[in-house]
């Protein structure tokens, strides 16, 4: 069985009908005690946008959660996402982009990172994005849409640990996924491990995003 999406979804809303229930937390925890995940993070008061080629995961899964953290004044603050799980992943002509406003005497500072270029892409193991905006084109291999999410086998499993995430929502999983010329907004990654082949990392002035 395979599904083609092509197209854009706000996940912001698409999160909001995901996760019914935001004050049951997760106790799934085989991978923290596998080692392979630290605990959940409070994220910090800046969404990145990422944009790449083309990501060939293996081992998909994704389900509703709700990121616990902060704004740039210290406010405690939650946002509503996506998590996209990958129990591994290539990743060709990634570009990563974070923008600091309102520096004193500087304005607004760009980070950006790229990788994965050249003929040898970025790789990940048990790899979380926490999304809230995707725009992408999507191919799913044996997808399974409305399994519950603490049920999902063929990802690498929910994050567990502190995560807001109901086990009993709704979720979706595929054996594998192929997305290409993909625009994300996230909160949060979290990998196993993570190879940035080719890496380079520039800060500028003004806002210079990936996209």
């Amino acid at each position: 069985m395979e599904s083609q999406v092509r197209g854009g979804t706000r996940w912001k809303r698409f999160a909001v009908v995901m996760v019914p229930s935001v004050a049951a937390t997760a106790a799934i925890g085989v991978a923290l005690a596998q080692g392979a995940l630290a605990a959940s993070f409070s994220v910090s008061g800046q969404s990145f946008k990422v944009t790449a080629d083309r990501l060939d995961g293996v081992g998909f899964s994704q389900y509703g959660a709700i990121d616990q953290g902060y704004t740039l004044k210290g406010e405690k603050t939650a946002h509503p996402v996506a998590v996209s799980a990958f129990k591994s992943a290539k990743i060709t002509n990634m570009c990563q982009s974070v923008v600091t406003p309102d520096i004193p005497l500087i304005g607004s500072v760009s980070l950006n990172l790229k990788a994965g270029g050249g003929g040898t892409p970025v790789e990940a193991e048990n790899l979380y994005i926490d999304v809230e905006d995707l725009q992408a084109n999507a191919t799913f291999r044996n997808i399974d849409i409305g399994v519950a999410a603490g049920d999902a086998t063929k990802g690498p499993g929910m994050k567990g640990g502190k995560e807001q995430a109901n086990p009993y929502g709704f979720a979706q999983q595929a054996d594998s996924a192929t997305l290409t010329d993909v625009k994300q907004t996230a909160w949060a990654t979290t990998a196993g491990t993570f190879k940035l082949s080719g890496l380079k990392m520039s800060l500028s002035k003004g806002v210079k995003e990936c996209y």
